[in-house]
């Protein structure tokens, strides 16, 4: 589904990525684990087109992501959340998720709507609620419920449980587990607790300062003891 070929990316002279390559298989979720600093937001900033690559390109079923502009990337089937839970405050509930419906061809329609506020109960409770008075849990998934308006085929996450109490992540990690089994979804997840992610995964990507360290099955990610304590901090 999502393939990342020789993926170098730089700020000035530092580079941030360095030769990464991996692919992210459909009907799966791969988590991109790595201590601080070791490159993993920016592979999902230079996936979805918010940074140029020096080299290297990323391809979706076969299309040239690094040759296509960010705002042209849901239409190609690509969501990505970025860390920070960013949603319009001044904006409704309901009216920041039809915002993720709007590149869309056919817009939202009325049963994307409820298909996510059946994912997210709360969200339906709060529909016309300002997005402002929401609370840490109530945005995370307000985001991610917006980015799944459009549909997508490939659904980046970055840092999802970054500041959120134990049994939200759980909520959400279990939702993005039900999404890949039941609608096929492949998800890229950035995530610093490296143990949780690896309980969820199906596959691991390890960086350490841009550069690629291990790709492999979740399972054999987390039974490596000398991985773990060397790169993923338990």
């Amino acid at each position: 589904m999502l393939q990342v070929q020789d993926l170098t990316t730089s700020y000035g002279p530092v580079k941030a990525l360095d030769g990464v390559s991996f692919e992210a298989p459909r009907g799966k979720i791969t988590a991109v684990l790595g201590a601080n600093g070791a490159g993993k937001t920016t592979l999902l900033r230079t996936v979805s087109g918010l940074i140029r690559p020096a080299r290297g390109a990323a391809y979706l079923e076969g299309a040239d992501l690094t040759r296509t502009p960010a705002e042209a990337m849901p239409g190609l089937g690509l969501s990505h959340v970025p860390e920070g839970r960013g949603v319009i405050t001044e904006l409704t509930v309901e009216e920041n998720l039809r915002l993720g419906g709007l590149a869309r061809a056919d817009r939202s329609r009325p049963a994307d709507l409820e298909r996510v506020y059946t994912l997210f109960p709360v969200l339906s409770d709060r529909r016309r609620a300002l997005a402002h008075v929401l609370s840490g849990g109530e945005r995370q998934m307000l985001v991610i419920g917006r980015a799944l308006m459009a549909t997508p085929k490939v659904l980046l996450l970055d840092e999802p449980s970054l500041g959120l109490a134990p049994r939200i992540v759980a909520q959400i990690f279990d939702l993005l587990r039900g999404l890949v089994e039941s609608d096929g979804l492949t998800v890229v997840l950035v995530e610093q607790n490296a143990r949780s992610a690896l309980s969820i995964a199906d596959f691991g990507v390890v960086l350490n300062l841009g550069r690629l360290i291990v790709h492999d099955d979740a399972a054999t990610l987390a039974a490596d003891e000398k991985l773990r304590h060397a790169y993923l901090g338990f």
